[in-house]
C-alpha cells in the first residue's frame, strides 16, 4: 500500500513553491491564502521539518523544500499530460453503438456525410445487441430499439419501430396469380413466410382480423435472426418478411420490395432511440452528432425524401425487431 501524504497538501505545497507565494498559489488553486497555508503546515507536520521560511511578501524554500519541488512538479506534469492525452483522444473519437439492422439499413449509408462535415472527428461504429454501459465509457452514444424509460440516460425518440409484410415483385406476382386477384391479409397465413414462427406475425394477423392456423405458423420456412437478413431474403424472392417501412423506404422506392398492404402497419409500442449520459449532453462531439442525426431523421421522414437507402439493400437486426 502506498504511504503517500494527502494529495491536496502536496498540491498546495507544489504551487506555493513554484510561485514562492501563498497568495499566488491560492489564486491558481481557487483556494484562500489561509487554506493553502493550512495545507502546507499539515505537510510540514507530517514530514517533521519546515518547507518554507516565511518572509514578508515571500515564502522562501528551505533546502528540503527545494529538493522536493523538482520531483513533485515533474509528477504533476506527468499526471496533467496523462489526462490531457485522454481528453484529446476522447474529443477526437466518437464511438457509436447500435443494432446490426439500424447500422446496415440506415446509419452506415449516411455516417460518412457526418464525418466529412466534421473532419476533426474519427467515428467508430460498433454493432451488436449486447447491453452497453455508456456511463462506464464503453461508447459515447447508443441507438437502440425499445419502449424507452431507461435509467441513467437521456433519450431522444427517432422513429416508430413499425412492421408490415413485404416481398419481392416476383413473389407478389406469383401470389396474385395463385389467387387470381390482388392479395388480401387473409392470404398471408398460406403464403411462404420468412420466420413464420415469429410472434410479430401473430400480432400482425391479430391486428388485421386474420385467423392463422397454428400449423401454418409452424410450417418449415426460412428462419433468420435479424430483420436485415430477412429483408435480403425477401428481395431474393424467398417469401414475405415483416419489415419496418422506415428502414426499407429506399428499396420500396426502387422496386426491390413491395408492401402489399401499405395501410396495414402494426406496432408493439417500440421505437428507436438515441441515448447518452445526461451529464455528457454538452460534450461537443455528442452535441454535433445529436443535431445531425435528428436533422437527418426529419429529412428522411419527409415524403419526398431522397433517401440514400435507395441505392442499397440492408443487412442485420435482433430477432425481436422483426
Amino acid at each position: 500500500m502506498r504511504q503517500l501524504p494527502p494529495l491536496a497538501a502536496v498540491r498546495a505545497f507544489e504551487a506555493a513553491a513554484r510561485y514562492e507565494s501563498f497568495t499566488a498559489a491560492a489564486n491558481e488553486l481557487g483556494l484562500t491564502q489561509a487554506a493553502v497555508s493550512y495545507q502546507v503546515k499539515a505537510l510540514e507536520e507530517r514530514l517533521g521539518a519546515p518547507l518554507f521560511v516565511r518572509e514578508r511578501g515571500r515564502a522562501r524554500l528551505t533546502p528540503l523544500g527545494a529538493r522536493l519541488l523538482p520531483t513533485l512538479s515533474q509528477a504533476f506534469d506527468s499526471i496533467e499530460a496523462a489526462f490531457a492525452s485522454h481528453k484529446a483522444e476522447d474529443e477526437s473519437l466518437l464511438t457509436i453503438t447500435t443494432t446490426h439492422t439500424f447500422a446496415n439499413t440506415w446509419l452506415a449509408w449516411r455516417l460518412g456525410a457526418f464525418q466529412m462535415s466534421h473532419p476533426e472527428l474519427a467515428v467508430r461504429l460498433s454493432t451488436g445487441n449486447e447491453l452497453v454501459d455508456l456511463n462506464a465509457g464503453d461508447a459515447d452514444i447508443a441507438i437502440r430499439a425499445g419502449r424507452g424509460g431507461w435509467e441513467g440516460v437521456e433519450e431522444h425518440r427517432l422513429f416508430e419501430s413499425e412492421f408490415t409484410p413485404m416481398a419481392s415483385p416476383e413473389c407478389i406476382a406469383a401470389e396474385q396469380r395463385k389467387h387470381g386477384r390482388d392479395l388480401q391479409p387473409s392470404d398471408m397465413p398460406d403464403a411462404h413466410l420468412i420466420n413464420p414462427g415469429d410472434a410479430w406475425w401473430q400480432q400482425w394477423f391479430a391486428d388485421n382480423g386474420v385467423e392463422a392456423d397454428e400449423r401454418a405458423l409452424r410450417k418449415p420456412g426460412v428462419r433468420l435472426d435479424n430483420q436485415a437478413s430477412e429483408g435480403h431474403a425477401a428481395m431474393g424472392g424467398q417469401g414475405f418478411a415483416l419489415l419496418t417501412p422506415f428502414l426499407w423506404q429506399g428499396d420500396v422506392a426502387a422496386g426491390r420490395l413491395i408492401m402489399p398492404f401499405p395501410e396495414r402497419v402494426s406496432n408493439r409500442g417500440w421505437a428507436y432511440w438515441l441515448l447518452y449520459p445526461p451529464e455528457r449532453r454538452k460534450i461537443a462531439k455528442i452535441k454535433r452528432f445529436r443535431e445531425w442525426l435528428l436533422a437527418e431523421m426529419e429529412q428522411a421522414k419527409r415524403p419526398d425524401s431522397d433517401s440514400p437507402s435507395g441505392v442499397h439493400a440492408g443487412v442485420a437486426v435482433e430477432p425481436e425487431e422483426s
